[in-house]
């Protein structure tokens, strides 16, 4: 089983994960902030990890630390999860569609954090969580999983349909990415011999 815990605690939040990669989607998820618990049991579900997170921020404030800090442990678990990312498919992508909208997210396990986040221009915000900060989250997840994401949302106009498909194709793509791939399970999927 490749599982991990993270607990980080700093001014402004205090957060602890336990994962495990090769679970069925379970989630018990407490942030505080309904909307954001949403969209992570969704990430859960979709991914088929299990999550079990509780983070206490200061949304006294507003929600940005919470969801920025809480991609940070998530980000660092996974990659604490996967170990030397031998047997891994590594490459992750899907498409998913949510009423009006349509979202694409592609994943390379690589090492190499950059986020490619585009969205037409006037992209419309969920009720109580701006696009900005999914775009925080998913940032937070790139540079402490360290890999390359690429979102695109194509088109969309509820803001609700719009951030619950960039967690679906996230979870999506992650799921096929972390999948161990049972033709290649010894080895190291890079020609570099390590990633």
């Amino acid at each position: 089983m490749r599982t991990a815990d993270c607990k980080r605690t700093t001014g402004e939040t205090d957060i602890e994960l336990k994962l495990n990669l090769d679970g069925t989607g379970a989630a018990d998820v407490r942030t505080g902030h309904a909307f954001f618990d949403h969209m992570l049991n969704l990430l859960a579900r979709h991914s088929l990890m299990d999550m079990t997170l509780s983070a206490h921020g200061d949304l006294e404030v507003d929600a940005h630390h919470t969801i920025e800090d809480t991609g940070i442990v998530i980000g660092d678990t996974i990659l604490r999860a996967l170990g030397d990312k031998r047997g891994i498919r590594r490459y992750g992508c899907a498409y998913v569609p949510m009423d009006e909208t349509l979202c694409r997210c592609v994943i390379d396990l690589s090492n190499r954090p950059y986020l490619e986040f585009r969205a037409p221009q006037g992209t419309a915000d969920a009720p109580n969580m701006p696009l900005s900060l999914t775009v925080e989250f998913l940032r937070a997840i790139v540079n402490n999983l360290r890999c390359n994401l690429h979102v695109e949302i194509f088109y969309g106009m509820d803001g609700h349909h719009i951030a619950e498909a960039v967690f679906k194709s996230l979870a999506h793509a992650l799921r096929q990415a972390v999948e161990i791939d049972h033709r290649a399970a010894n080895s190291i999927p890079s020609t570099k011999g390590t990633i």
